[in-house]
Order: structure tokens, then C-alpha cells, then sequence
């Protein structure tokens, strides 16, 4: 959608303002016109089949996205920009593109194309740069354009300002008035000056409204220009450490001019080669998946080498990849010497490295890219004879690229991956074995250490279950006093319930005797039969019995 909307800006106000170009590629401009037409029809086809996101999913249902585009006010801009107002043509003639105006509703695609493009490339500042220029250049082209048709209307050549009259030669071709179009727009708008006095109030007008652009232009100008500036400023610091600031340092310690040197010649060929030397830094801002996977697709070749770490879990080098640490080291520099204390093991990645005598000379061996070394000193390998010390002096010959695994980086990782952990102890001890550096134990001390491995392990065990108990009966104690408040409040409830439920027992009672005495008192009336169709006995008793009851219930 780039190029249709900006051919629209570019050529609609040109032919609207230079007849003769107009008139002689109207051929051309109506076949880019309808061109453009179809772009625009194409771009909304897209836009219905465009998915968006909701509540994080990619929604792609047809029906869903239609209705959706739709429903949206980018659809009413669209049809609005793609009207039919060529038909205004029949009327007003062939030579008014000013119709087509309606094209420019469908700007705001172009800015949202632009900054998709400024966020997917790979040179975010030189776009950002380019892109001001060219809305620099379209609203140069404008103001142009208003220009020669302003001196059309008021005369050309009637006074020094507008254009000069087109009947001279010199000054009636097409490109001619073009380029004075456009050479004079530019100096109005850049406020270099040396223009013309205007001499009209409508000549005033127009370059009072182009210096008010002008301040806008050139404020927005210089706001791009400096934010470049500082982006690229920041990204230096991010990328490199501060050479100012060490150069500060040193020059206030009195360092000497040597060791400046030095300094200065690591800075050099860390810009020179773009040596990345803070990468956990620049990466902390992602997501730790993404983290893990740009840092394994860009070291774990490297680390895959280490003989020691064949063959172990993917997982395990995941983890340890994150803890790889970029270095850098100058020509002469001592990367390790003999009998340090090792705290860390190298990978080389890139540059070659030597393994010298102790005078610094005598070369015994040299390793490149792919080598590493300090590995048995950060396993805590038990009858290592050199004690996790190094065996060796290893000196870069030139500029060397490392990458460091400290042994605490190391440690923290096997923690949780204690199979592995037993399984590169054991490939450090082969190797040992085979350079002699190993003591041997007697079966006696093995059979200690493993007991003393046992009841480490069961002394961790006893405490983690201690642990637990102790939150079990914590657990406990919390829910027997939530239990023993909510008998209380109910406690605290249904103390005025006792009286309550005695006088509805005693109001039940009278209610029943009323019914007895109800019932008794019809009883009565209805034995009152002839004495020969009854029994005396029976109901003498019946009678009896009756009244007791009355008298018992009363």
C-alpha cells in the first residue's frame, strides 16, 4: 500500500497544477491511476483474510475476521477512498484530477505500512531517516506545486516573485517550471533565504504560512535527527562498555601510556569487529523462553564440543548456555597461568592461543577455534592432584574470542541435574586417569566416601522431612484455632436460642390440648344414640376411657 498512496499525493496535486504535464501523459496517469484502483481493491481482499489477536490467539475464522472488518471504521475509509468519482469526468472533463481526492483517505494504511517496515528491519534509524526525507520531499513537492499555480493565478512574470512569464522560452518547459518550482519552494521552506520580495497580499500570505512550516520542518528535523543520534549512542553503550568513561579513569590514575594503549587497542577491535561483550545484558529485556532459545541457537554448537558435555541431556546444556559469558582478550594476554586457582573453564570460539613454558616464549602446543580447556578444575573431581589448580600457561598469540563457564555457574546447574553430575565427574576422572593426574584410592576410603555420601544424602532427606512436618503441624495448629473460633461464634449465636425453643415446646403443648378437648367434645355429642342400639359395657367404658384421658391431658 506504499507506492499507491504515495503516487496518489505526488501526482493528483501535480497534474492539478501543471496542465502541460497533464495534458501530455494523460495516457500514462489514467493507466497508473486505475493501477492503483486495483491496489486499493486488493489491500481491502487482504485486509477481510488478515487475522488479529484476541485475548492472546490468533483469530482466523473467516466469518469472524469479515464481520469484524466489517463492523470496523477502517472499512467505511476504504469504500469512501475507493469511490467512483471518475464519473465526475463526464462533467467536468478529463483534465480535473482533483476528483480523485478521495484517494487520500487511505493514508492512514501508509502509516501503518511504514512503521510495521520500521519495526521488522534490520536498520530501524536509516529507515526512520529515509522515511522523514521523503515526507520532507512530498511536502516540498506541494508547496511547489501551490506555487506555480498561485503565479498562474495572479501572473506569470507580473513582478519578480511569481514565476517568470512562461512565453520565454528560457522559462516554458515542462521540467523548467518544475525544478524553479521546486528550487524556489525549498528555499522558502529550509529559511536559507536570498527570495524574491513579495509584492501582492496574497504573496505575503503565502510565505508567512510557509516559514510557519518551515519552524515545523526544521523542528522535526533536528527532534529525528538527535533521536538517531542518541539511539545509535545507546546502543554503543549497551553493546560496548563505556570507553569514555574508562578513558576518564585512567587518564585521572596516572596510568601509564602503555597500558593506555592497551586499553585503547581492546576498545578498537571490539568496534572495528563488533564484539559483543554484554549479551546477557542486551537480552535480559526478553522473555526467559526466548532468551534460551537465542542463546542456544547461537552457543550451544560451541558448547556441544566440550568434550566433557557429550552426550548429556539437551536440558543440561540449555541451562548451561545461559551462563556462557563472552571475552575478549588482546594479543600477549595471559588467559590462565600456572598454579591459579581454577574458577572458570574456556571455549575458544574464535583466535589462537598458546601453551607456554613459564618464560613465555617456549610454545608446547596451540589451540583454535573449537579448543577449550579448564574443564577438570571446576568439577571438585576428589583425587585430582593438581588440587583444581591449572597445569598450564595459556597466552592469547593475537586477538582471541572466549567464552567462560564459571564453576559456580557450573554447580547450580548440576544441582538439578544430579545424573549428569555423576556422569561428568566420571568422564572427568577417565580423563584424568589417562593424563596420570588422578591418586588412587583403595577400596577401604570408597567404600567411606560412599558411606559418607549416604548419610549426607540421608541428613538432607531427615531435614527436608523435618521441614515438612514442621509446616504439617504449623498447618495443623492454624486450622485447629480457625476451628476453635468458629465454635465460639456459634457459641456466641445460639445462646438466646435455649428460651426461645421452651416457649414453643410449652405452646405446642396447649395447642394439643385444645385438640383433644376439641376432639373429646365431639366425641361426646355424637354418642348420644339410642341405649338399645348400643352396648352398655362398651360404651360405658368407651366413655370412661375418653374422660381420663380429657383429665389427664388437662
Amino acid at each position: 500500500m506504499i507506492f499507491p498512496v504515495i503516487y496518489n499525493w505526488v501526482i493528483i496535486i501535480l497534474r492539478a497544477c501543471f496542465y502541460e504535464v497533464a495534458h501530455t501523459y494523460l495516457a500514462v496517469w489514467l493507466t497508473l491511476d486505475y493501477v492503483s484502483d486495483l491496489v486499493y481493491i486488493a489491500d481491502i481482499i487482504i485486509k477481510v483474510h488478515t487475522g488479529f489477536m484476541e485475548q492472546g490467539i490468533l483469530v482466523r475464522d473467516r466469518s469472524r475476521l469479515k464481520k469484524r472488518y466489517l463492523r470496523s471504521s477502517h472499512f467505511r475509509w476504504d469504500m469512501a477512498s475507493l469511490l467512483p468519482t471518475d464519473l465526475l469526468y463526464l462533467q467536468l472533463g478529463i483534465q480535473t484530477p482533483l476528483v480523485r481526492v478521495n484517494r487520500f483517505l487511505r493514508s492512514a494504511r501508509l502509516s501503518e505500512a511504514l512503521d510495521r517496515m520500521e519495526t521488522r528491519t534490520a536498520y530501524p534509524n536509516v529507515f526512520r531517516i529515509s522515511k522523514l526525507m521523503i515526507l520532507i520531499f512530498i511536502l516540498i513537492h506541494w508547496n511547489a506545486c501551490i506555487y506555480f499555480s498561485l503565479s498562474n493565478y495572479i501572473g506569470f512574470g507580473v513582478d519578480e516573485w511569481v514565476y517568470p512569464n512562461i512565453s520565454d522560452p528560457e522559462f516554458a518547459s515542462m521540467r523548467r517550471q518544475y525544478f524553479y518550482s521546486y528550487w524556489f519552494s525549498t528555499l522558502i521552506l529550509t529559511t536559507v533565504g536570498d527570495t524574491p520580495q513579495p509584492q501582492r497580499e496574497e504573496e505575503y500570505l503565502f510565505m508567512i504560512a510557509d516559514l510557519l512550516i518551515a519552524v515545523l520542518v526544521f523542528a522535526s528535523v533536528v527532534g529525528n535527527v538527535s533521536n538517531v543520534i542518541m539511539n545509535l549512542q545507546n546502543r554503543d553503550n549497551v553493546f560496548f562498555p563505556n570507553h569514555e568513561l574508562v578513558k576518564g579513569y585512567l587518564h585521572s590514575r596516572r596510568i601509564t601510556k602503555e597500558l593506555q594503549g592497551r586499553v585503547n587497542n581492546w576498545y578498537q577491535h571490539l568496534h572495528i569487529n563488533k564484539k559483543i561483550t554484554r549479551e546477557n545484558e542486551i537480552l535480559q529485556q526478553l522473555p526467559v523462553t526466548l532468551q534460551t532459545a537465542i542463546t542456544v541457537s547461537v552457543h550451544l554448537p560451541t558448547l556441544s564440543k566440550v568434550t566433557i558435555f557429550q552426550n548429556c541431556e539437551s536440558s543440561l546444556l540449555e541451562e548451561l548456555v545461559l551462563k556462557l559469558t563472552p571475552q575478549v582478550y588482546s594479543p600477549g594476554e595471559y588467559v590462565c597461568r600456572k598454579g591459579d586457582v581454577g574458577h572458570e573453564m574456556y571455549i575458544i570460539k574464535e583466535g589462537k592461543l598458546a601453551v607456554v613454558a613459564d618464560d613465555g616464549v617456549t610454545q608446547f602446543a596451540v589451540l583454535g577455534e573449537g579448543n577449550f580447556f579448564g574443564e577438570i578444575s571446576i568439577l571438585n573431581i576428589k583425587g585430582n592432584k593438581s588440587g583444581n589448580r591449572r597445569t598450564a600457561n595459556i597466552r592469547s598469540i593475537g586477538h582471541s574470542d572466549l567464552f567462560s563457564l564459571s564453576k559456580e555457574g557450573l554447580t547450580d546447574t548440576l544441582s538439578e541435574f544430579p545424573a549428569a553430575k555423576r556422569l561428568l565427574e566420571e568422564k572427568g576422572r577417565q580423563i584424568l586417569t589417562k593424563m596420570g593426574m588422578l591418586e588412587k584410592t583403595d577400596e577401604g576410603e570408597e567404600e567411606k566416601e560412599k558411606t559418607e555420601d549416604k548419610v549426607a544424602r540421608l541428613e538432607g532427606s531427615l531435614e527436608v522431612l523435618q521441614t515438612k512436618l514442621a509446616r504439617l503441624m504449623a498447618e495443623l495448629e492454624s486450622s485447629a484455632r480457625k476451628m476453635m473460633r468458629r465454635v465460639e461464634h456459634l457459641e456466641l449465636q445460639t445462646e438466646g436460642w435455649e428460651g426461645i425453643v421452651a416457649e414453643g415446646a410449652w405452646s405446642e403443648t396447649e395447642e394439643e390440648g385444645e385438640r383433644d378437648r376439641e376432639v373429646g367434645d365431639g366425641e361426646g355429642e355424637k354418642e348420644e344414640e339410642p341405649e338399645g342400639e348400643r352396648g352398655e359395657g362398651d360404651g360405658g367404658e368407651e366413655e370412661e376411657g375418653v374422660g381420663k384421658d380429657v383429665k389427664e391431658k388437662k
